[in-house]
């Protein structure tokens, strides 16, 4: 398995940045194991579904069993006689939920709010809401409530097989004259890619329990963004933000699909006002696949151009993806196309087509993953058809400046990540041709693809506070989805101030605090850092102003800026920590309760003006290898080395982990994931485990995970940039063009089916 075969590649690195005011405790990149392991292993850690409340009731949806038409009838009679059932909501009897207000902020992922017609758009679209006693109840009065429709044929089919973009196509980038460079080059490739709806398939399925207490209303949440929804729901709810607090202690992952609020979110706390009493919705395991969004359907041109030398001079990508009736949702494809390789002419397009299937949102990895199966995919075909080896191929055109903004990047070590990983992965021993290297009865295929995603950073806010028991508090509304938040805080504080991280209370998910970022596009953690940094220094400041006023220590009349505070004591600046006191103790001769610090910080720019002047990603390079059963037609991932460069790893056993797994979910993309939809009706036909695949202990190879550990300079003090989606980036086509090295098959279109393999035969 592999927790068995994780390294973590060290550069060296152990001081801070040039900049910063200290050199780095060992805390900084070291392994501790997640803070909150022990709440969740004992089943102490409640997620959304986890609180019953005093006079709970159960909300459960009816769903619509068309996909595009309107309500002819609606008959609740029956429902609403039922023992147990408390209410009935529908489009008819609905407190009104208000769409968002343009300029107030804040993303919903529906804009149609709940019942706010008859229309219906997708199959399985909430139609109706039985609340009752009990779930089961509230189910039994579900599926008693009788709904005709008016229904018309469902447009749920592929993308797109006109090969030319749709009218409209948007240009997302241009430099040169990508057609005239492409006509006129010697050697092209014109290839099209697609990639199938793939469904969020977390632990925890979405949802949400509502409590008002008054004219004010809790909703405990399964969100990757606490703000934001609470920013969502005041508009949904119509009333203002302070009467509404929205509570995500612990999320079973989310994948994207918990970013923004579904409809069922806003029912739940309609249910709850109307009933007067705490209301539960859970979403069922067969809603995951048409209510909380998915990632779309793409189709993608790619049109790749050499001199005779085997030089990039025109690189052209068309790409589309479906969207629903009610909102446009543009999959970005592009998003690593115009600066992940040099090439001086260069043009990609964008367009959505709209199908009866719900709004897609945002799935790890959302454009960027697509759109690099794509190109990657076309740099392998690429290299094979001007029989240079792949990885030397891309290191050929490898570049430090970003040929899109003309600007250089912050950091960019992508040549070291493909030396790096070809050396781990042994590919110096590739044969090149076609099904050439053997294992046993096994033929084995090796593939290479890099990898990028954005290195983003918004702005936060965080509390520390140094309690006179000798602990300390750091609170941010902010949440960890599982990736590892909690920890990461507790290392900060404890590297700022020395305090142990067992002595560290961690407080997240509560909108009520300080605002924190979202847990989406690896953007939470170097988001937070900084606030979290900012507010522990001017908690020691507040420390250090105390520790003048503590009579009876040698700090008593002290000038701040004479003390220090390092491995928990305050001491004076020119003495060891050592000769100093505990900071407890100096707050109870102070007669303080804690000393306080408030951060606040924004976008990296805010910090580093000269961020602006540069282009911040992170990339990375991974390795496959497959082995190929002709015999009994039998494909398996055997290996994976990922070389990956996103800043200084702080902690390289949750870092770690977030990898590998996104690799398995890159098996499963790769290999497994597809949601199906039936063209009668629009049903997702596979909704559920036994048909929908995702990939399980058995098809877990062998993984061996590596960082280059070279810090952001622009990113923030600790250099640290997010990698929740690029360890996912790049797995696909590595896996198809090993697929393509072992049976001479080249796969265009996930995921790979062994009908695809059986080709060669």
């Amino acid at each position: 398995m592999f927790t068995d075969n994780l390294e973590f590649i060290q550069t060296g690195v152990t001081e801070a940045p040039a900049g910063d005011p200290a050199p780095l405790s060992s805390i900084i990149g070291s392994a501790i194991d997640r803070v909150d392991g022990p709440l969740k292993t004992t089943g102490t850690a409640r997620y959304a579904a986890d609180y019953n409340l005093p006079h709970m009731a159960y909300a459960v949806p009816v769903c619509a069993t068309i996909a595009n038409g309107s309500i002819a009838s609606l008959d609740t009679s029956v429902a609403e006689k039922m023992p147990g059932v408390l209410l009935i909501l529908h489009h008819g009897n609905i407190d009104p939920i208000f769409r968002m207000s343009a300029g107030r902020g804040g993303r919903t992922s529906e804009s149609r709010p709940p019942f706010e017609d008859e229309t219906v758009s997708y199959w399985g679209q909430y139609v109706a809401l039985a609340v009752a006693e009990t779930f089961q109840q509230a189910q039994a009065a579900a599926a008693a409530v009788k709904v005709t429709y008016k229904s018309q044929a469902p447009n749920v089919t592929k993308p797109m097989n006109d090969p030319e973009p749709p009218a409209g196509a948007k240009i997302e980038s241009h430099r040169g004259d990508s057609e005239a460079a492409f006509a006129a080059a010697p050697i092209k490739l014109d290839a099209t890619y697609t990639t199938p709806a793939e469904t969020h398939n977390p632990m925890e399925m979405h949802a949400t329990t509502a409590v008002w207490n008054g004219d004010k209303v809790t909703l405990y949440e399964s969100s990757q963004g606490v703000v934001n929804a609470l920013t969502v729901m005041a508009q949904h709810l119509g009333i203002p933000k302070e009467n509404i607090t929205i509570i995500a202690r612990f999320i079973g992952s989310g994948f994207g699909g918990k970013l923004f609020p579904w409809p069922h979110s806003a029912l739940c706390a309609v249910a709850a006002r109307r009933t007067d009493r705490p209301v539960k919705l859970m979403v069922s395991r067969k809603m995951m696949f048409s209510n909380v969004g998915h990632r779309p359907r793409t189709q993608q041109r790619m049109r790749l151009a050499t001199d005779a030398h085997g030089k990039l001079v025109s690189l052209q990508q068309d790409y589309r993806n479906h969207t629903s009736f009610g909102d446009t949702i543009k999959e970005n494809c592009g998003e690593a196309t115009p600066f992940l390789y040099s090439v001086p002419n260069l043009k990609v397009t964008s367009s959505q087509v709209r199908r009866n299937i719900g709004t897609p949102t945002p799935m790890r990895g959302p454009g960027a993953v697509p759109g690099l199966f794509a190109l990657e995919s076309a740099m392998d075909e690429l290299a094979i058809q001007l029989k240079q080896d792949p990885v030397a191929f891309r290191l050929a055109h490898d570049t430090l400046i970003d040929e899109e903004k003309n600007k250089p990047f912050t950091s960019r070590h992508l040549k070291e990540c493909l030396q790096i990983g070809a050396e781990k992965f042994g590919w110096s021993k590739r044969t090149p041709e076609v099904g050439s290297m053997k294992k046993g009865d096994l033929i084995l295929g090796w593939g290479v693809a890099c990898a990028s995603w954005g290195a983003g950073r918004g702005g936060s806010e965080a509390t520390v506070s140094l309690k006179s028991d000798g602990t300390a508090r750091v609170a941010s509304a902010t949440q960890d989805i599982g990736t590892g938040t909690y920890t990461i805080a507790a290392q900060i504080l404890s590297d700022k101030t020395g305090i142990p991280v067992d002595k560290i209370e961690v407080v997240l998910g509560d909108s009520s605090l300080p605002p924190g970022p979202m847990s989406g596009g690896s953007t939470a953690t170097a988001s937070l850092i900084p606030s979290i940094a900012d507010a522990a220094n001017n908690a020691i400041k507040s420390m250090l102003a105390n520790a003048g006023n503590a009579k009876g220590t040698p700090f008593f009349g002290k000038q701040p800026d004479a003390l220090a505070m390092s491995k928990g004591r305050v001491h004076l600046k020119d003495e060891s920590p050592e000769a100093g006191m505990a900071f407890a103790d100096v707050l109870k001769a102070a007669r303080v309760g804690s000393a306080t610090g408030d951060g606040k910080t924004g976008p990296a720019a805010s910090e580093n003006k000269d961020a602006a002047n540069h282009s911040s990603h992170s990339f990375g390079a991974q390795f496959v290898e497959v082995e190929w059963d002709p015999g009994i037609a039998h494909l398996r991932v055997s290996r994976v080395v990922s070389v990956v460069d996103a800043g200084r790893i702080l902690n390289p056993k949750t870092a770690g982990n977030q990898m590998a797994g996104a690799i398995i979910m890159g098996i499963g993309m790769g290999m497994m994931e597809e949601t199906i939809y039936d063209p009668r009706n629009g049903h997702a036909i596979n909704d559920n485990f036994a048909d929908y695949i995702v990939p399980t202990a058995a098809d877990s190879p062998d993984i061996s995970v590596h960082f280059t550990n070279i810090p952001d300079p622009f990113i923030g003090e600790y250099g640290a940039r997010g990698i929740g989606e690029i360890g996912l980036a790049g797995i696909a086509p590595a896996m198809t063009a090993a697929v393509y090295h072992a049976t001479g098959v080249r796969v265009r279109n996930l995921p790979i089916r062994i009908e695809d393999l059986l080709q060669q035969a």
